[in-house]
């Protein structure tokens, strides 16, 4: 197998959920292959990896090649239910998953998605390429208070209003990444530009929602002392995969028992929270806002 793609935090990802090379590992987010191709150099022959990505041309484009792989063309939110229909016994089996969240390279590098002010092509942003929700449908289609929702939730803007306001009053000029740039290249660097995408992106793929259903499912998924890691880019997930792990629910909510001892799945001892060297970073410069956080469930 040849391979040229920089995964983020892979020899991290690695280290820390690879327990038993006979075992079964799920990488939820296929993408470039860069995380699935480490985990197969370090399992043996009698080792399973499971691939799920909901972009049909990474599957296509980055195949393997490798007995001990299957993939799914699907998106993670999706897990459970597939992995009962493909193997029944596969529940409460798995030794670890890695989710490496957003956007990949490939789709970045990709003109025609729409996914960077790199290159000026329609807005898109769509990760699955069969859905019809599109940044574009959302420029045209949304109120102004629907746009200021997702600016506030999903960019984190202050003052959201200011920006849902304008693609309103122009949205009927606004149909590639170049036009939404021009509206508001004046007085705002690329910090902005890249808070904008994002909460379109979020938006056009529902991810905050997928991550909440990948999370809740894990526990069902992984064997006792299986692993989970999850590289996010931005405090929204970084923050719901915090709470998850220290929880064991979506709502942060810390339950305890009659003795007061904390219930949770996972095994409070071994949560870890990593982020990329400098080296890493001068080398891929898109492992810069990478958080990897990862837990244990409890044996």
């Amino acid at each position: 197998m040849k391979y040229s793609h920089i995964p983020v935090l892979l020899e991290e990802v690695l280290e820390n959920i690879i327990n038993d090379i006979n075992g079964i590992y799920i990488d939820t987010t296929f993408g470039s292959g860069g995380h699935s191709f480490g985990i197969l150099k370090q399992i043996s022959n009698q080792g399973k990896l499971l691939a799920f990505d909901q972009d049909q041309f990474a599957i296509i484009k980055n195949h393997l090649g490798d007995k001990r792989i299957r993939f799914f063309n699907s998106n993670f939110r999706n897990i459970q239910n597939i992995l009962t229909n493909y193997k029944k016994n596969i529940l409460k089996n798995v030794s670890g998953i890695i989710a490496d969240l957003g956007v990949s390279s490939y789709q970045i590098d990709t003109p025609h998605r729409g996914f960077s002010i790199r290159f000026n092509n329609i807005l898109d942003m769509r990760m699955d390429l069969s859905k019809t929700k599109s940044a574009l449908n959302i420029i045209k289609s949304y109120s102004f208070e629907k746009l200021n929702n997702i600016f506030s939730k999903y960019g984190e803007f202050k003052n959201p209003q200011r920006i849902s306001r304008q693609i309103v009053l122009n949205s009927k000029f606004l149909n590639t990444t170049l036009d939404l740039v021009n509206l508001f290249k004046r007085n705002n660097n690329r910090k902005f530009f890249s808070r904008l995408f994002q909460a379109l992106r979020i938006e056009v793929n529902d991810e905050i929602n997928a991550l909440k259903k990948l999370l809740k499912q894990s526990i069902n998924i992984l064997k006792p002392g299986g692993k989970l890691a999850i590289i996010s880019y931005h405090s929204l997930e970084d923050r719901l995969v915090k709470n998850f792990f220290q929880s064991g629910n979506i709502q942060g909510i810390i339950r305890y028992d009659k003795k007061g001892k904390k219930l949770s799945p996972f095994n409070k001892k071994y949560t870890k929270r990593i982020f990329p060297t400098k080296e890493e970073i001068s080398k891929n410069n898109r492992a810069r806002s990478a958080i990897l956080r990862i837990t244990q469930t409890v044996c």
